[in-house]
């Protein structure tokens, strides 16, 4: 299939040290509807035979030099082959127009990165894995609920982006009313853009920032909007999605057969995230009336906010999480 022709960043530009226990470069793939993705590959500086491998995306607005590649990186020190990606429309990766999300291209993304795993000469195709951090921790679930070949997913301060696209933040406009009244403006923005030619932006996370945020907009802002963990190309440090970008998940619930998982998942979460409630019940409702509940494991870290499984590499329990790869990528 034809590649959109890219220009890659070849600089380290990442957000995070470039470690000298493995082996980095930019890769591309495509997924199902002709779009070109672009990853950061990493692999242990040695190793022999065919290595287990582990896709990763997220968070919900961010790039692959911020939070996914400090996973990818970690856990390449820790034996695996892995790609942190760009999601289509986001980053480096292609798709046009810019700054759209839709739960069926997302989740075809992180597919299509285990298109590409299966095929590398030095990866096993039946030790594959995925990872996905914040609103891609969602969609990692949706897509192991439909990837056979996925043997293990690991899911980091998740978000259910249908959930609080629907709902809201804690489901606080949980009701008819306040859905229509959101489809009435974004579709009344949807006029203003065809009649412009332009998406106009939703804005990244707030700044300045109010006095008065809640603590977890503290806790973005202290991300995505200081020198510890912004990016030029992050939507979230810059101008954000378009206004209907993330339209689609206003009605397209996924998480729909979670409980007719398979594999293997792990469930990450923070005690003190505002988010939290998202892991929980997508924990409970992976397990209700599921016939393969052996497997899956909720993790809550202590004293842990949602942005801490960002970044912070003494909350993330990457021991945990090598752990759990090596278990069942086997």
């Amino acid at each position: 299939m034809k590649e959109e022709k890219l220009t890659l960043t070849e600089e380290w530009d990442k957000t995070f040290p470039k470690s000298k226990k493995v082996n980095h470069r930019k890769i591309t793939f495509h997924n199902r509807y002709g779009i070109t993705l672009v990853a950061d590959l990493y692999e242990p500086k040695d190793y022999i035979g065919k290595l287990s491998a582990i896709a990763i995306a997220g968070p919900f607005g961010a790039v692959k030099e911020q939070s996914s590649g400090l996973y990818a990186q970690e856990l390449a020190e820790r034996g695996f082959l892995t790609i942190a990606f760009d999601p289509s429309f986001t980053g480096e990766s292609g798709g046009y127009p810019r700054y759209m999300a839709s739960p069926d291209i997302n989740t075809e993304d992180f597919q299509a990165a285990v298109d590409f795993l299966s095929v590398q000469e030095n990866v096993d195709s039946e030790k594959i894995g995925i990872l996905g951090i914040c609103g891609w921790g969602g969609l990692a679930l949706n897509t192991t609920a439909l990837d056979t070949r996925i043997k293990a997913t690991v899911v980091s301060t998740m978000y259910d982006m249908s959930r609080i696209t629907a709902k809201g933040y804690f489901d606080k406009q949980d009701s008819e009313e306040e859905r229509y009244n959101q489809k009435v403006a974004l579709n009344i923005q949807r006029i203003e853009d065809y009649k412009t030619s332009e998406y106009r932006l939703g804005g990244g996370v707030v700044d300045p920032l109010p006095e008065d945020a809640p603590s977890f907009v503290k806790d973005y802002y202290d991300y995505y909007k200081t020198k510890r963990g912004y990016h030029k190309r992050s939507l979230n440090s810059n101008g954000g999605w378009n206004v209907t970008g993330t339209m689609s998940f206003l009605n397209q619930p996924i998480l729909c057969y979670s409980n007719e998982i398979r594999n293997a998942v792990l469930i990450i979460h923070g005690e003190e995230a505002h988010s939290l409630y998202m892991g929980q019940d997508a924990y409970n409702n992976m397990i209700k009336d599921s016939n393969y509940i052996d497997n899956k494991e909720l993790m809550i870290i202590p004293n842990a906010v949602h942005t801490d499984l960002y970044d912070n590499k003494d909350k993330i329990p990457f021991k945990k999480i090598e752990t759990f790869f090596k278990e069942y990528l086997k």
